[in-house]
């Protein structure tokens, strides 16, 4: 299956939607601005590198910065998040394990989401960091 098929199908698109809104609203929104964020800052850093190499580095700092902060939202994503899930396994009486582990895996879905806002601008990154050498 090609790219522009996977990107074509609406399945695909909907399975992120219902992962996303899983996630958390408020921390999946903070992730996705800070990915959008670094990818900016990423296409002007090579957008700048030959004519202007300090604007070029400065850019690519605030896409280090920026990806990073998606990781950290990540992770503070997922700790609300478990605590919101004690919190609700302790008010009830009977628990399964089904249950507890629906609420574990929407709680690293903030996690996986931040990661990737890590590494893909970081990939970024290193190819810039090569250029600039």
């Amino acid at each position: 299956m090609t790219t522009i098929a996977l990107l074509q199908n609406p399945s695909l698109f909907s399975e992120l939607s219902k992962r996303f809104n899983e996630g958390g609203p408020f921390f999946m929104s903070l992730i996705l601005i800070c990915l959008l964020l670094a990818l900016t800052f990423l296409f002007f850093g090579f957008f700048n590198l030959r004519k202007h190499p300090e604007k070029s580095r400065k850019m690519m700092g605030l896409a280090s910065d920026v990806s990073i902060l998606g990781l950290v939202f990540g992770l503070l994503g997922s700790i609300f998040g478990l605590i919101e899930a004690f919190d609700a396994i302790s008010a009830m009486k009977d628990i399964g394990s089904a249950r507890i582990a629906d609420g574990l895996k929407v709680t690293l879905l903030t996690t996986l989401f931040g990661s990737f806002t890590f590494i893909l601008p970081r990939i970024g990154i290193i190819v810039l960091k090569g250029l600039h050498n």
